[in-house]
């Protein structure tokens, strides 16, 4: 399964990779990343992703520009959307959900924490 980080913080960027990377799934995690949502909307039609997984707040397109891009083309309409943010309120939270997203996570969080929400977006969960 294909998967699309999107993050302008690198040290963040290969913390989601490499605990990716590093789970124990029953299929492969294939992992791409965009160092923002410009460099995001060029990788998009390289897919299909089953997931892109993005920060809200990035400079140029940011992560709620990113959400409402996917849920607009009919090509990626079915991939599954995670937001991360240091905004954690439940307003913030309320917003990506209600703009699409699939599921919200408040930085910092665990890896193991990571790992519990994309598998069960892979698995077909939602919100």
């Amino acid at each position: 399964m294909r998967i699309l980080i999107v993050d302008d913080s690198s040290a963040m960027r290969t913390f989601l990779r490499e605990t990716l990377e590093s789970a124990n799934t029953p299929v492969r995690l294939e992992v791409s990343e965009a160092d923002g949502g410009l460099e995001a909307l060029r990788l998009l039609p390289r897919g299909p992703y089953a997931l892109v997984i993005t920060d809200i707040n990035m400079s140029g397109v940011n992560g709620l520009e990113l959400l409402n891009f996917i849920r607009n083309a009919d090509q990626h309409r079915k991939t599954k959307v995670l937001l991360i943010s240091t905004q954690a309120a439940e307003r913030d939270k309320q917003r990506g959900l209600s703009l699409g997203a699939d599921a919200f996570l408040a930085k910092p969080f665990a890896s193991e924490k990571l790992l519990s929400v994309v598998d069960g977006l892979l698995r077909g969960g939602e919100r």
